[in-house]
C-alpha cells in the first residue's frame, strides 16, 4: 500500500512538473492585438506598413488615411503581401470588425512580419471618432 502511495506522489510530481513545463513553454501569441488609440498611435509614429485586409469595394467606401488594400479572402493574398510589403517594418492590420484582420496577421506572421491587429476593425475605429479617406 505504501508502495501504491509513493508511485502515485511521484506520479503526480512528474506530471505537475511537465504540466508547469510546457505553460511556460508554449507559444505567445502570433501577434499583437491593439485597441483604437494604441494603432492610431503605432501609425502616428510612422515607420509602420497599414494594411485594410478588406474587399476592394470596402476599402473604397473609407479606409485610414494611407493604408494599402489587400483584401484577405483572396488566393492571392500572401503572395501580393510579400511583393506589397517590407519584412522589415511592423504591419498595422485591420478589416471591418476585427475577424479577417486576425486571418491575416496570422498569414503575414508565418511569412516573416511583425502585425498588430486592431481589435474591432474599422467599425471600432470610425465609433471611437478617428477619420477615414474615401
Amino acid at each position: 500500500m505504501k508502495n501504491i502511495l509513493k508511485n502515485s506522489i511521484r506520479i503526480s510530481i512528474i506530471l505537475c512538473a511537465f504540466v508547469g513545463f510546457v505553460a511556460c513553454n508554449s507559444p505567445k501569441a502570433a501577434f499583437d492585438n491593439i485597441d483604437v488609440n494604441q494603432f492610431e498611435k503605432l501609425i502616428q509614429k510612422g515607420n509602420v506598413q497599414v494594411v485594410d485586409v478588406r474587399t476592394e469595394k470596402e476599402y473604397k467606401e473609407g479606409h485610414i488615411k494611407d493604408a494599402q488594400n489587400i483584401d484577405v479572402l483572396k488566393d492571392t493574398f500572401a503572395g501580393i503581401a510579400k511583393q506589397k510589403l517590407d519584412r522589415r517594418k511592423p504591419v498595422a492590420v485591420y478589416c471591418r470588425s476585427g475577424r479577417r484582420s486576425v486571418q491575416a496577421c496570422e498569414i503575414l506572421k508565418a511569412s516573416g512580419f511583425k502585425t498588430y491587429n486592431l481589435l474591432g476593425g474599422i467599425l471600432e475605429w470610425k465609433s471611437n471618432g478617428k477619420s477615414i479617406e474615401e
